[in-house]
């Protein structure tokens, strides 16, 4: 329980809507809970009215039924990334149920030296992991799932194992992971960098300023790591295997043609109400 007082949070309140924020009300009402005391109150609402995000401020972020610990200068989750979360829930359950479902069928017949044909569980990368919350949040979902994380950002990777615990590699895309995912990877969640250089300058400066480039940069027309992650995942993934990515809309067209030269194939998911699209490429279950 907090020691601050109604008045230093009608004060707090005040400062927020003078530095410009929006939602001046509920964020005070958030820094407030997050405070030990008044000295931490004041020292918070700086850092915001300075245009530090909110989730940053104070150390969390809650996206998709999780808590996600945050630290300075890490990717903070957006509210859109929950279409991500969707279908890479759907597709590990999916999974999950179908090796259950053939794990118990082979362990009719099995003797008992043999290896347990229940370690056989659904695989799942979140790759550019930042702070790990797509991850995390997949895993909250379907419970059991076998989690790796990967970024090439130190900080993203120390915040990554704060709420992810082991399994979590730094380096660039595939090459962080361990060589034994290769071609075992069911879901892969590349949530890459896909901003054009040129749009990096219009961003909010609470992405601009205070979240890292290489989170936010995919180079000419946004799809550079996306092309990148895409030309190596068939390597990387099982048989079957999903990629999922974010995208704009007007990267549909780009995106699925990278997809398809990579020798997967794309399908393209939205939703409106979180103003959301989606790119997954599917490795074929037999490679020509």
């Amino acid at each position: 329980m907090t020691s601050v007082r109604e008045t230093d949070l009608a004060e707090a309140i005040v400062r927020l809507r003078v530095a410009g924020c929006v939602f001046a009300e509920d964020e005070a009402a958030v820094l407030g809970e997050a405070a030990a005391d008044t000295e931490t109150l004041w020292d918070m609402v700086r850092r915001r009215a300075d245009g530090e995000p909110l989730e940053q401020v104070v150390g969390y972020a809650d996206f998709c039924g999780v808590r996600v610990r945050l630290r300075p200068a890490v990717f903070v989750p957006r509210v859109r990334s929950e279409l991500l979360v969707t279908l890479a829930t759907a597709e590990a359950t999916d999974r999950t149920i179908r090796t259950e479902q053939s794990t118990e069928r082979r362990s009719l017949d099995a003797r008992p030296d043999e290896p347990d044909p229940k370690a056989n569980t659904c695989v799942v990368v979140d790759l550019c992991c930042g702070s790990g919350a797509l991850g995390m949040a997949v895993r909250h979902r379907v419970p059991g799932i076998d989690l790796h994380a990967a970024d090439s950002d130190p900080a993203a990777v120390a915040c990554a194992r704060d709420n992810l615990g082991g399994n979590v590699y730094q380096g660039d895309l595939f090459g962080a992971l361990p060589e034994q995912l290769r071609g075992r990877i069911d879901v892969l969640l590349a949530n890459v960098p896909y901003v054009a250089t040129r749009h990096i300058a219009f961003l909010p400066a609470e992405a601009r300023v205070h979240e890292p480039h290489t989170a936010l940069d995919g180079g000419e027309d946004g799809l550079d790591v996306f092309r990148a992650a895409v030309s190596e995942a068939v390597a990387w993934l099982a048989p079957g295997g999903l990629l999922l990515s974010e995208i704009t809309t007007d990267q549909i067209a780009p995106a699925t043609e990278a997809v398809r030269a990579a020798g997967l194939h794309p399908a393209i998911h939205a939703d409106d109400d979180l103003e959301a699209t989606v790119v997954t490429a599917t490795r074929a279950h037999r490679q020509p």
